[in-house]
């Protein structure tokens, strides 16, 4: 859902409920209460991806849903409210590969303009993983490891393509 049709589905105060109205706040037309002066903030979406590498390859999954069903990606998903980012990325990893990782850096933030598809800002963190098997869970129907010369063809979202590219220059310099 696009930032304007999130705003268009604010209909009643989250507060008093009394019906919104459509009006400049704070620099931007913003849905605001005309009965209690609250001002409603669509908050943006953020998402985490992380990055898990290990002799030299990289953990990947591949999506049993929509979007991009069928389609490789790195482990990835929403940040909950209230949620630190890195323990995010540390649950999604979790969750998809049955892996227990350690976020050790911050690899990138990518907007929505530079190609963030279900998010508006995707934070991408570098992680080390426990010594298991990759084990497909949650929305992932398969996990496993690539070296950079055998990554799959199908890959989705072109924000994973962008981290790729980022990862093979760093492994091949």
């Amino acid at each position: 859902m696009t930032p304007d049709a999130r705003m268009a589905a604010i209909k009643f105060c989250t507060r008093c409920g009394g019906a919104m109205e459509y009006r400049e706040a704070f620099g931007a037309v913003r849905p605001v209460c005309p009965a209690c002066g609250h001002v409603h903030f669509i908050d943006p979406k953020v998402a985490v991806c992380v990055l898990v590498e290990r002799d030299g390859q990289v953990l990947m999954v591949r999506r049993r849903s929509d979007p991009e069903r069928g389609k490789w990606s790195f482990p990835a998903g929403f940040v909950d409210a209230g949620e630190a980012p890195a323990r995010a990325a540390e649950r999604e990893a979790l969750e998809e590969t049955g892996l227990r990782v350690r976020v050790t850096t911050l690899l990138d933030v990518i907007a929505k303009s530079e190609a963030v598809e279900t998010a508006d800002i995707l934070i991408v963190y570098r992680a080390e993983a426990d010594d298991g098997a990759p084990a497909p869970g949650d929305d992932a129907d398969e996990a496993r490891y690539f070296p950079c010369d055998e990554l799959p063809h199908e890959l989705a979202f072109a924000s994973t393509q962008i981290v790729i590219k980022r990862w093979v220059r760093g492994v091949t310099g």
